[in-house]
């Protein structure tokens, strides 16, 4: 329940691989212990057919803290075990902030957070932190030329050493896919690619279930695909990566000096729908290079789902048709040669703005599940 949300008896014993029985029995304790509430009835027309109980986590079990470390500041999150968003503040820190400062402010922050909301801070189950960078399975910073000053840290330390909780930490690309698994747009596959366009481009891969992060945490980087290695200087330090195309970074710098203003964004997709053809031709061209990009992803992994997020998946239409259009010209299997259920679909995110703090959320119920042995 911690990964999937509300599901049933049936599906549990499915996931877990447990008898209908010893299920049953667990489900019965756990309610007794009001740490699972029955939420709901689903009608199953079988023959006569019967009410199927709905589970979930009881709200009331516990709170989580979900953060992302971004450019200039942190973005913060107080949610309860059934996802529920109590409380939500953004912290401003300037640039090149220190991971001392960030903690302290966090700390500042999430203690405010519990006395504004009038919850317990005892009620805190776990804190998990989604940052702009590569993260190792064990806390560590890999790269973070958003956040320099944060490359090398261990993140989990830095925050465990100032609050008596567990603390999870993943980038930002693999939380928002942990999001989508947990309750938005993929909680019906166990198998997915996770694409984000935004200023920047990342990305997850998702495989039974299960974020595949990489030896040293940097899987599902599509972003740092060089398409051409003598084109533009990333942020990376390599040349003609994927996102300087595929991402608004440049797009955002160039309608900023034509209207003399900065420009988010939110701005560009505003603009677009209202007619302006800058805009619109902005979009279109992030479309035909992201399409560029997933027919190599499609070609190395060949998924059955892209969900596309980030702040850019807002243009909805104006993107999605191009990039589709896009994909169909640089994949190697076309829509007319497969059958239905083998052509690749992309679909939306829920969560466009807020998956990673969302993500940073199901980071601490995943967690705390394998902690316990338990979903």
């Amino acid at each position: 329940m911690s990964e999937r949300g509300a599901i049933t008896a049936a599906d549990l014993a499915k996931a877990t691989g447990l008898a209908r029985s010893t299920i049953s029995m667990a489900l019965s304790e756990l309610r007794s212990a009001k740490i699972v509430l029955e939420v709901a009835q689903a009608m199953e027309v079988r023959g006569v057919g019967r009410p199927t109980s709905v589970f979930s986590l009881n709200p009331k079990a516990g709170t989580c803290i979900g953060l992302h470390v971004g450019l200039s500041g942190l973005r913060l999150i107080v949610a309860d075990v059934s996802h529920a968003v109590l409380h939500h503040a953004e912290i401003e820190l300037g640039l090149d902030y220190t991971p001392r400062a960030a903690m302290r402010k966090a700390r500042a922050a999430i203690t405010d957070a519990y006395r504004r909301s009038g919850l317990s801070p005892h009620s805190l189950l776990g804190i998990g932190v989604a940052v702009a960078g590569p993260v190792a399975p064990d806390g560590r910073i890999q790269r973070a030329s958003i956040v320099p000053n944060l490359a090398g840290v261990n993140i989990r330390d830095v925050f465990a050493s100032a609050f008596e909780t567990a603390v999870f930490a993943d980038n930002e690309s693999n939380c928002s896919a942990l999001a989508e698994l947990t309750w938005g747009a993929a909680t019906d596959f166990d198998d997915f690619v996770y694409v984000k366009i935004d200023v920047g481009l990342g990305g997850a891969i998702v495989v039974q279930r299960r974020v595949v992060t990489g030896a040293a945490g940097a899987g599902g980087e599509f972003g740092h695909i060089s398409i051409d290695p003598n084109g533009g200087l990333c942020r990376c330090g390599n040349r003609g990566c994927l996102e300087l195309t595929a991402g608004f970074r440049t797009v955002l710098e160039r309608m900023s000096h034509r209207l003399k203003r900065s420009v988010t964004i939110d701005d560009v997709v505003e603009r677009a729908f209202a007619g302006d053809v800058d805009c619109v031709e902005a979009i279109a061209g992030i479309a035909e290079a992201a399409g560029r990009g997933l027919g190599i992803i499609g070609s190395i992994l060949n998924p059955g789902i892209v969900v596309l997020g980030g702040t850019g998946a807002t243009a909805g239409p104006l993107l999605f048709e191009r990039l589709t259009d896009s994909y169909e010209r640089h994949t190697l299997l076309k829509r007319a040669q497969l059958a239905a259920e083998q052509r690749m679909r992309i679909v939306p995110a829920r969560f466009t703005t807020d998956g990673s703090l969302m993500g940073a959320v199901a980071l601490v119920l995943r967690g705390l599940g394998a902690l316990q042995g338990g979903g």
